[in-house]
């Protein structure tokens, strides 16, 4: 069993509950073996079990679970950062945390997340708008009126109206997001199929070719900016700066990312020795 298979145990929707397809299923397991089995594998590869378990939305306490096991992991490897060992102990913990929790967030993402906003508050943004006001004075309401009732021919109330052009903020519909207040990670280039359609070979020989994205080098998703962890870091460490963090900083957080890829394919494989 792998651990994508193993995420419908935990929202059955049915009561057959079967590693394989129930039609050609030569083996079953049991919502015990199951149980079991997840325990073997969190104890072998416990990070890996819970970042995945974070990542796939199963419960909130996985994804603490994952980021806390990550930090400890993190300040177990800063020594090697200069930058990070010459901070105070409390700073040096503060610093591996926020790389932790950044470094999840990266790791978690895929063509299907969605991120709030960065062009509006709630899906509505301020702009302003010239709106053309009318209106028919008082004097000229009664002159209208006794027109009508006179059967005045050739009369036009238009011509007693005043015509105003005002400028005013008004709330309208965001269009980054179309009103939704969040918007998917997916890359803007391939939306999310991790490929796109090479022009030039497709034009060469007469039938489609597809190469890799080069804009999300092919995972189909946008990655985390770095610079918005380097913001948060730099508020509580100030010795980390741009070029610090350029230099030393950031390679052990891409690592820290990575870190949660090994662990994952870990736990798959300690989950699938048990299983098989």
């Amino acid at each position: 069993m792998n651990l994508e298979s193993m995420a419908k145990y935990f929202s059955p929707k049915s009561p057959a509950l079967s590693d394989s397809v129930p039609a050609t299923a030569s083996d079953s397991l049991t919502i015990s073996d199951v149980m079991g089995a997840i325990g073997m594998c969190q104890s072998q590869a416990g990070l890996g079990l819970a970042a995945f378990l974070g990542k796939i939305g199963i419960s909130e306490s996985d994804k603490v679970k994952a980021v806390l096991l990550l930090a400890r992991y993190g300040l177990a490897q800063c020594g090697k950062v200069a930058a990070i060992r010459k901070l105070a102990d409390e700073e040096k913990a503060r610093v591996v945390l926020v790389l932790a929790v950044f470094a999840f967030m990266d790791y978690s993402r895929s063509a299907a997340s969605e991120v709030p906003c960065d062009a509006c508050d709630d899906g509505f943004i301020e702009a302003e708008v010239f709106t053309n006001k009318v209106h028919t004075p008082f004097h000229a309401r009664e002159m209208v009126k006794m027109s009508r009732l006179m059967g005045v021919e050739g009369f036009k109330p238009s011509e007693y109206e005043v015509r105003r052009e005002v400028r005013e903020r008004v709330r309208v519909i965001c269009s980054k997001c179309n009103g939704k207040g969040v918007i998917k990670t997916a890359c803007n280039d391939c939306r999310g199929r991790c490929v796109v359609v090479d022009k030039e070979e497709s034009e060469r020989q007469g039938v489609p070719v597809k190469k890799a994205c080069k804009r999300c080098s092919g995972r189909g998703y946008e990655r985390l900016p770095s610079t918005k962890a380097f913001r948060v870091v730099n508020a509580i460490a100030e010795s980390i700066t741009l070029d610090t963090w350029k230099k030393s900083v950031k390679p052990f957080y891409d690592e820290m990312i990575t870190r949660l890829d090994i662990e994952e394919s870990f736990a798959e494989s300690a989950l699938r020795s048990t299983t098989k």
